[in-house]
């Protein structure tokens, strides 16, 4: 593959930012670009109303990639997205275009400028058992196992990012090696991993936070419970990543009789800003983060972003 000197854009920032109306903004002031959706919910297949995907009005025709790709049953991870984004990034730029990566989920993106080693395969049992810890002693508690098992490890994460914290245990029960001794033999980044310019948007924490309580309630609203009913009918298990996500998570403890609707709706809420502010801090402690001080769907955001990058 031919190397290219051109610029790949990356919007990112916290939930309920505006991403999607900056990254399709973008796209149409360039004029010849195309989309790859780099968050790990809108990646599944039947899991909608939480999800933020755009619509097809909201794409304003420009191409997206890796949205509604894997069932939700799969346990895709963030080295798979990598892989997939990797090949999508080389055909988009093939066809003379311009990729913009869109989402929050920094530890795709992060994957993507240094891949990681190829994980053992899943243990479900394992994971399960991990999940009972979690719903019987807190994430915290994970956490701290971790802290025993792999230190360089768990002070790379957050206590409560239950998913990563899980996922390093994963692979220190099954392989018996720690993840900070088998991580430093990863894959060479790509070619184009230092053209990869990331714009992160920071709006009003308070006014996000509104839009976030406001936006989990219309998921509610909209059929979120009888959603999840309907995926766990054809199949898909309460702890697959899919039904992991936001909202979800808590839809399955209600259906499973362990809180009330109202708390499931609650603590969604919680859930959702604790998760922006965590996606804040990831973002500041990446390097090379261009910071826009805003809304993506802010005229004047858009107009500086315009101005920094010279179109």
């Amino acid at each position: 593959m031919n190397s290219n000197d051109k610029p790949i854009y990356s919007i990112v920032g916290p939930t309920a930012s505006g991403k999607t109306e900056l990254g399709v903004a973008l796209a149409l002031r360039l004029g010849n670009a195309e989309i790859i959706n780099c968050d790990s919910v809108q990646i599944y297949q039947g899991i909608e109303i939480a999800t933020a995907k755009p619509s097809d009005e909201e794409k304003r025709g420009v191409p997206h990639h890796l949205i509604d790709y894997v069932p939700p049953h799969v346990n895709y991870t963030a080295a798979d997205w990598a892989k997939d984004a990797t090949q999508k990034i080389y055909e988009i730029e093939a066809r003379a275009r311009v990729p913009i990566l869109v989402g929050g989920t920094g530890f795709y993106l992060r994957t993507l400028k240094n891949p990681f080693f190829e994980s053992p395969k899943t243990d479900q049992k394992l994971r399960e058992r991990l999940r009972k810890l979690i719903e019987k002693k807190g994430a915290g508690h994970l956490y701290k196992i971790l802290q025993r098992v792999d230190k360089p490890s768990a002070a790379k994460l957050f206590p409560r990012d239950y998913v990563r914290v899980s996922r390093a245990l994963e692979v220190f029960f099954q392989t018996g090696k720690r993840l900070s001794e088998i991580q430093p033999n990863r894959a060479r980044p790509p070619e184009f991993a230092e053209r990869i310019e990331i714009f992160a948007l920071n709006p009003p924490r308070e006014v996000l936070y509104q839009q976030i309580n406001h936006r989990a309630f219309i998921h509610f609203e909209k059929g979120l419970v009888e959603e999840v009913k309907q995926l766990r009918i054809s199949g898909v298990k309460d702890d697959t990543n899919a039904l992991g996500a936001h909202g979800y998570r808590r839809v399955c403890e209600y259906l499973r009789g362990e809180r009330s609707l109202a708390s499931a709706i609650e603590q969604t809420k919680q859930d959702v800003r604790n998760y922006a502010k965590r996606q804040m801090t990831w973002f500041r402690r990446e390097e090379g983060v261009n910071w826009l001080e805003g809304f993506g769907n802010d005229a004047q955001i858009q107009k500086e972003l315009w101005k920094k990058l010279n179109i």
